[in-house]
């Protein structure tokens, strides 16, 4: 498993939903890119559990709007 930081590089407001530029959050994964991966499916748990946002509903779950960078 490997450690990925999720950060949101640009504003993204969208269906009600607000993306401010710097929030991140921290993804243990088995793939590759958790992103690109299972339709991001981990990527949206962890930003629903941090800041309560559906990345889905904002249609936010790209790298157009989320930078992913491996830590470990």
């Amino acid at each position: 498993m490997a450690l990925f930081l999720i950060t949101v590089k640009q504003n993204n407001y969208s269906n009600g939903i607000r993306l401010e530029k710097g929030m991140t959050v921290e993804v243990s994964s088995q793939y590759s890119n958790p992103l690109l991966t299972n339709g991001g499916h981990e990527v949206q748990d962890a930003f629903m559990r941090k800041y309560g946002l559906d990345l889905k509903k904002n249609c936010g779950n790209s790298t157009v709007y989320l930078d992913v960078k491996k830590l470990n």
